[in-house]
């Protein structure tokens, strides 16, 4: 296995970023193939597919999220896991909410979680000034600061509605997939899509090995039910670029930090933030 004195975390040095940050320009998504050399793809490949500890994380009826051990559920019993799907469902026929595996990265990295983990490496990395550089260039915003993460383990009838992304300070400049998942097909679920207003499908992704994904959170997107046939896991680090306000900017600067609220808007329409 795949441990923290092991793992070397690198991006492909062979990379322009140029021709990815005038797609993402013009079309506010762009894929990035072979995003990490080939020894950190599979470093990062093993620690998620069997050494990362998953919790179920879903929206409860007020819309917070509830992270739940495996040993939390073992407990649920029966009836109670049964009670759990029913509500899940019947939000979720509604577009409402989230059911999937997941670590919770800053929180576990900034709490001191599963010291020696060698997630906690992939956390240092997604905000080092390497991987941060080459998103700003990619977006075209030169002030992000750090980047949000979480690694994410989709099984069959998980799911993620549709929705935007906007954070709570507008912070949120693009949101990113970081896709470590092979031999995915698409009649399995598990697709990023990016709708239109007529709630067609305008583009649909999916998963790939060793891929970055970086779009406009302000497009409407959902990722599609996992069928209960699908063949594996879906594994990703997903998260944000953002460009929160320093401390010292939010009492220097106090309302004046405040940003305009941003606008949803669907795939194929000029973007209005």
């Amino acid at each position: 296995m795949t441990d923290a004195e092991t793992l070397v975390l690198r991006l492909n040095p062979r990379l322009d970023p140029e021709p990815f940050a005038r797609a993402y320009a013009r079309d506010r998504i762009v894929r990035i193939p072979d995003i990490l050399d080939p020894e950190t793809a599979e470093g990062v490949y093993e620690v998620l597919t069997r050494a990362t500890p998953w919790r179920l994380v879903y929206a409860d009826a007020n819309g917070r999220a509830v992270h739940m051990s495996q040993e939390q559920i073992r407990r649920l019993g029966r009836e109670e896991t049964a009670r759990l799907q029913a509500e899940l469902m019947e939000r979720a026929r509604r577009n409402v909410g989230y059911a999937y595996n997941c670590y919770p990265m800053i929180e576990a990295y900034l709490g001191g979680w599963d010291r020696g983990h060698p997630i906690h490496l992939l956390t240092e990395f997604l905000n080092s000034p390497e991987f941060l550089e080459f998103g700003r260039k990619i977006i075209g915003a030169p002030l992000i600061t750090k980047a949000d993460a979480q690694a994410t383990f989709y099984a069959p009838g998980h799911y993620l509605t549709r929705h935007v992304d906007d954070g709570e300070r507008r912070e949120r400049r693009a949101a990113y997939t970081l896709s470590f998942t092979r031999n995915w097909q698409p009649d399995w679920g598990g697709l990023l899509l990016l709708l239109d207003r007529n709630l067609d499908i305008a583009r649909g992704f999916l998963p790939r090995f060793n891929v970055l994904t970086l779009f406009d959170g302000m497009m409407v997107h959902t990722v599609s039910c996992v069928s209960p046939f699908a063949g594996g896991g879906r594994y990703s680090v997903t998260g944000w670029l953002r460009d929160d306000p320093t401390r010292k900017d939010m009492i220097e600067k106090g309302a004046a930090y405040d940003r305009p609220p941003l606008k949803p808007y669907y795939f194929g329409e000029p973007c209005p933030n």
